[in-house]
């Protein structure tokens, strides 16, 4: 795949999306619990594009035509309407934008590189968290029904990568160049920075969520073995999911209740495999045999989502599971990855 689990977050259902229905809606019928609809944010090679693209129930939906590469990160529904966030290439450079219902909305001008990796809705205002380019790094920044707040000020280099409103506050986690040689993993609650590592190390944030006045996020920090070792702080105080032995990643984190899921993957010795941890104990999800890796995460009642893809060969093929079943999104003759998912 030509999308990069860390920035495009080839990574990320969004895992700060609710459901905007009650548990205690009816459907026509009157029946509790009308069937659930499966979301899941990718993407598609052809020829030398990336075509930007979102399943609903397993049936794909085009977002781009493929003339020019597109990515995107994450998916959030709303009522009836779906918002994905991404990029697409303008010919010379990436612009930030998202799709509602399949129509884009342009977020920057394309003049610069710039990316969009989060999504969220609330009520009528749109959020989009990502980074756009100056010249010489890249600025942390989301996006308020269209209008651009910087997060830094352009020095250093810096992104963000999951975004969550909660009442009138709003939440971006991140990370930012500590001018010397690493990423300082941290979140952002209504511009102000809160750090969550201390720099000596490179770290890495993958998704943000908040329940009540606790502040999850995924991360993922560099031990002295060279490898990433998975991890989530809840309101700063660190939770490591592995132990460093062998390269581990995370994705979105999703808080259910008083559990805490993570999705991610960690290496056997040779081999990708994708799990998620539940309260920091892993639940692998795929077999060890072949590359693979979980990005999403949604929880909905007693059933667990993930979104990833996993390798055939040379070729990646976009999947989710759930409750641990793979459900394959493409065919496997071309490279495709899923990212974000929702179940509504």
């Amino acid at each position: 795949m030509k999308q990069n689990i860390l920035k495009v977050c080839a990574v990320f259902l969004i895992t700060t999306a609710f459901s905007a229905c009650s548990k205690n809606d009816v459907n026509n019928n009157g029946n509790n619990n009308p069937p659930k609809s499966v979301y899941v944010a990718g993407g598609e090679t052809v020829g030398s594009n990336n075509v930007a693209k979102y399943w609903k129930n397993g049936t794909p939906i085009n977002l781009t035509d493929g003339s020019k590469n597109a990515g995107v990160a994450s998916i959030y529904v709303s009522g009836s309407d779906v918002y994905v966030s991404g990029y697409e290439n303008n010919g010379s450079k990436d612009v930030a934008k998202y799709w509602k219902n399949g129509t884009a909305v342009t977020l920057t001008d394309g003049t610069k590189d710039a990316f969009a990796n989060s999504i969220f809705v609330s009520g009528s205002d749109v959020y989009a968290a990502g980074y756009e380019n100056n010249g010489a790094n890249n600025v942390a920044k989301y996006w308020k029904n269209g209008s651009a707040v910087s997060l830094t000020d352009g020095t250093k280099a810096a992104y963000t990568l999951g975004i969550y409103v909660s009442g009138s506050d709003v939440y971006v986690a991140g990370e930012e160049s500590n001018g010397v040689v690493n990423n300082v993993a941290k979140y952002w609650k209504n511009g102000s920075a809160v750090n969550l590592s201390d720099g000596t190390k490179e770290a890495v944030v993958t998704g943000i969520y908040v329940s009540g006045s606790d502040v999850y996020v995924a991360w993922m920090e560099r031990t002295s073995s060279g490898y990433y070792r998975a991890k989530y702080s809840k309101n700063g105080n660190v939770v490591n999911l592995s132990n460093g032995t062998q390269p581990a990643a995370t994705g979105r984190i999703y808080v259910a209740g008083s559990d805490v899921y993570v999705g991610g993957y960690e290496y056997n010795g040779s081999k990708s495999v994708a799990k998620y941890w539940k309260n920091g104990s892993a639940v692998n999800l795929s077999d060890g045999i072949k590359d693979a890796l979980a990005v999403g995460i949604y929880v909905d009642g007693s059933d667990v989502y993930a979104t990833g893809y996993e390798y055939n060969g040379s070729i990646a093929t976009a999947k989710y599971w759930k409750n641990g079943t793979a459900v394959n999104l493409s065919d496997g003759t071309k490279d495709t990855g899923a990212s974000g998912i929702f179940v509504k």
